[in-house]
């Protein structure tokens, strides 16, 4: 013998209809038989909770159940029965199988057909459903963030597609394809290709958020003399001037040269971290110029002269 129904569904005896065809609803699409091919268990959970609802979401039947007119595979018990098809109207050994109207006036078949497409066959079997999503990981550089680009993704079976990168994109968004996965299951829609984005490692800048860091490195001369030197940006070289008498870890800003905000579109900016660097080789005047200095003006780093 069936369990009982209220049980089945995991309402309560007090339970609205709407709570009844909830719970119904949530059941079903966990144990449909296209989520689960060739699972037996499941198939039969699945019928199970049918038949519960069958009962609960007639009103009828239900005002029978819970006068215990019916049993909880729907059919008529001593007090109810008055001969006939012992399976109940429906005939069905699962709970019915009339598919009647609902308390609310909404088919069996049309709750079903909500969550996985109409195929109408009972038990799941015919019904429709849309394909199982196909997902793929794609590299990319920071300019084609930057700027947005198109690319193309080849997959295990062969099969290659054009997948547009959207200016501001950022590590870790997932960008979908639709209709582009596995076919569905008698006639359903294809499912979707999900693409995560991964951004490869820049050389030289580092991503924080909509902006970008780097060193730049500067000659002894142009950080104790000022200078106007070339910065790299996503865009190529511009500009800077770095201030007379700047020292290592100084940062200028470049403003509008960094990365860009996916959501505003807003463009970031790209910070300069200067770092001071001695000529290689060594130069000999070099040498003897800072030995004389440090002669004449004795200094530590880590306190003024």
């Amino acid at each position: 013998m069936a369990q009982d129904p209220y049980t089945e569904l995991g309402v309560a005896r007090t339970a609205s209809a709407d709570e009844i065809r909830k719970a119904f609803r949530k059941l079903a699409k966990q144990f449909h038989p296209d989520q689960h091919p060739g699972d037996k268990a499941a198939e039969e959970r699945f019928k199970r909770v049918s038949g519960a609802f069958d009962i609960l979401g007639d009103v009828e039947k239900k005002k029978k159940f819970d006068r215990g007119e019916l049993d909880a595979d729907g059919r008529e018990t001593m007090r109810g029965y008055s001969g006939g098809n012992p399976f109940g109207q429906g005939g069905s050994p699962f709970g019915g199988g009339s598919r009647g109207q609902t308390a609310e006036g909404v088919n069996f078949d049309d709750i079903l057909g909500e969550m996985f497409g109409r195929g109408g066959q009972g038990g799941g079997r015919g019904f429709q459903s849309k394909g199982p999503d196909i997902r793929a990981r794609l590299e990319i550089d920071l300019e084609d963030a930057i700027k947005g680009a198109s690319r193309r993704i080849t997959f295990g079976d062969g099969r290659s597609l054009d997948v547009t990168i959207p200016k501001g994109a950022a590590e870790g968004q997932s960008l979908r394809l639709k209709a582009q996965g596995h076919p569905g299951r008698n006639g359903g829609p294809n499912g979707d290709v999900l693409i995560e984005l991964s951004l490869r490692p820049h050389p030289l800048y580092r991503v924080e958020g909509a902006d970008l860091h780097m060193d730049l490195p500067v000659s002894v001369p142009d950080a104790v003399l000022g200078a106007k030197i070339d910065a790299p940006t996503p865009e190529g070289n511009v500009a800077l001037s770095v201030p007379k008498g700047s020292n290592s870890g100084a940062i200028l800003r470049l403003k509008g040269r960094g990365g860009v905000d996916g959501t505003t579109g807003r463009r970031g900016d790209l910070f300069a971290r200067l770092v001071v660097t001695l000529p290689e080789p060594q130069d000999e005047r070099l040498v003897t110029l800072a030995e004389k200095w440090r002669a004449e003006h004795p200094y530590a780093a880590n306190r003024k002269a």
